[in-house]
């Protein structure tokens, strides 16, 4: 008798100890959205967001991402960038979602700002840095972020030549600030982090109005670089109703000269959406640099977009890329978009609000827009190839700025230029002194070896009580483990949301409308 209790004992310590969720983030994924993402070396880094689980009709409810995962850009055997799940994130690390992971190539690392939480009350602000090398996560200096608040779903972006993240708007609310206890409200402000330095600064942004939702880049003109806005929600009374910004409507910020402008850009002008992605790209003699942009949820179509735009720069033109035919489509947003060697744009995840498809989940909805249409097949929506790393601009740029695929664009100025220090800006470019790391990066990039599936903080548990089920003090052991990980389980961070459909988006939207995918925990 005294075995078989021991039999169920073990069994029953071993089902303590699996994770809540009992899934795993690859052979179980469904969709995403809300993440953040960084490429370092040949790595594509995804941190928090939602999830669902495979398949939706068994599995309603949205989840909390708790893992930092990772695409390999190196293999492509699924047609896509494999993606792995055996890195490491303690309890103790944010999950958020709407927020930016700066990334530091020099010294490999990551760097987590903004986000909301979506399973807890939000902890005051604390700066987290993932280390590439030791495969772990570290709070940076907090006294120096003094006065820094965190925000969700605004812009982000790295300028890896000086080492600074820079972060313009996003929402403040009661699941980004403790204790907030108002409505909503967008900031107008924007952030910079100094990552050699470990400087925060908050500076203004455009104007007073607050704004969220759009995308920004960085473009290797001027003296230091100019960044580079538009899109998504403003407040423009402050008084807590947002509307959308039109796409004609481009904001820059001189890095040198600490300047903002606005210049008015032309032709097929998408309409106004927000949460959607985009990433930059640029001829070889950056004769143009071409943004390109994906998706988003809708201001006034409240089912969202599946349609590619790019805004090539300086001649500041929008043109419509995808579709080419007329057709319903697949509208999501809240997708995240990296360029990966100038050539490929990654597309991952987003909110589907017309059906309960997973996306592509055999290759974890990942999908690829080959920018210059250069691959075997000539194709714009392709395989992933890492061999592809040179940028050629499309026929469809190409018959709009002048030159050809390599640059010699010859249309280099818009109808009317807002501001003449504009075109000054755009005929120079920045010289910038290489950055050396600040410690020993001489290591190979990643913790662990890869695998394609894994949970991370709950792997191996059970070679862990296999080696001690030997005993009474096995047994002892197991049930002092059981009873640890209940007690943490209980206390647990990790949440799962009751899934609600995308609530309708009006003309003018409510200023709590900051996700459009709130939704209620369950224990």
């Amino acid at each position: 008798m005294a075995p078989l209790l021991s039999g169920y004992l073990i069994a029953a310590a071993l089902a303590a100890l699996q994770p809540a969720h009992a899934k795993d983030p690859i052979r179980d994924f469904c969709r995403r959205w809300g993440h953040q993402t960084a490429v370092v070396d040949n790595r594509l880094y995804i941190d928090g967001g939602q999830l669902t689980w495979n398949p939706m009709s068994q599995n309603p409810l949205n989840y909390t991402n708790s893992w930092l995962l990772y695409n390999d850009l190196e293999d492509s055997s699924s047609g896509m960038p494999q993606l792995h799940a055996d890195l490491n994130k303690t309890r103790n690390v944010p999950d958020l979602s709407g927020g930016v992971l700066w990334a530091d190539e020099v010294n490999k690392v990551l760097y987590l700002y903004g986000g909301e939480y979506t399973d807890s009350t939000p902890e005051a602000f604390k700066p987290w840095a993932y280390d590439i090398l030791l495969n772990q996560w570290n709070q940076t200096d907090v006294s120096a972020a003094a006065g820094i608040q965190r925000v969700s779903y605004g812009a982000g972006v790295t300028v890896n030549e000086t080492g600074i993240g820079y972060y313009l708007g996003g929402w403040l609310n009661n699941n980004t600030v403790p204790g907030w206890g108002a409505e909503p409200m967008l900031t107008s402000n924007l952030i910079i982090y100094d990552f050699v330095n470990d400087a925060w600064t908050n500076n203004t942004g455009y104007d007073q109005t607050g704004r969220g939702e759009g995308v920004m880049v960085y473009l290797p003109a001027s003296d230091k670089g100019l960044l580079v806005y538009f899109g998504g929600v403003i407040d423009p009374f402050d008084n807590g109703t947002v509307v959308g910004d039109a796409l004609s409507n481009i904001y820059i910020y001189d890095i040198a000269s600490t300047k903002w402008y606005k210049q008015t850009a032309t032709g097929e002008i998408p309409d106004m959406r927000r949460k959607f992605c985009g990433g930059v790209t640029w001829a070889q003699d950056k004769s143009s640099y071409n943004v390109y942009i994906y998706g988003g949820q809708g201001i006034t179509n409240t089912t969202g977009y599946d349609d590619v735009y790019i805004l090539t720069m300086p001649s500041f033109q929008w043109i419509k890329w995808y579709p080419t035919e007329a057709g319903p489509g697949n509208p999501h947003g809240i997708s995240s978009c990296n360029v990966v060697n100038s050539a490929q744009m990654l597309i991952i995840g987003g909110w589907f609000a017309q059906h309960q498809d997973c996306d592509s989940p055999s290759v974890w909805g990942t999908h690829n827009l080959n920018l210059g249409k250069n691959g075997p097949q000539d194709a714009m929506w392709d395989l992933f190839y890492p061999n592809i790393t040179e940028y050629l601009v499309p026929p469809e740029i190409v018959a709009k700025i002048g030159g050809d695929s390599r640059g010699s664009a010859t249309n280099k100025a818009p109808d009317t230029w807002d501001n003449r220090d504009l075109p000054v800006y755009f005929s120079r470019f920045p010289t910038f002194a290489a950055r050396t790391a600040t410690r020993d990066v001489s290591a190979a990039t990643g913790g662990s070896n890869s695998t394609s599936s894994g949970d991370s903080g709950d792997s191996n548990v059970g070679a862990i009580v296999g080696g001690v089920v030997g005993g009474v003090g096995g047994l002892l052991l197991v049930l002092g483990l059981a009873w640890f990980c209940l007690r943490r389980r209980k206390k647990s961070k990790d949440g799962v949301k009751e899934k609600q459909p995308l609530q309708t988006n009006p003309v003018e939207l409510a200023a709590d409308d900051s996700t459009n995918l709130e939704a209620t925990f369950v224990a």
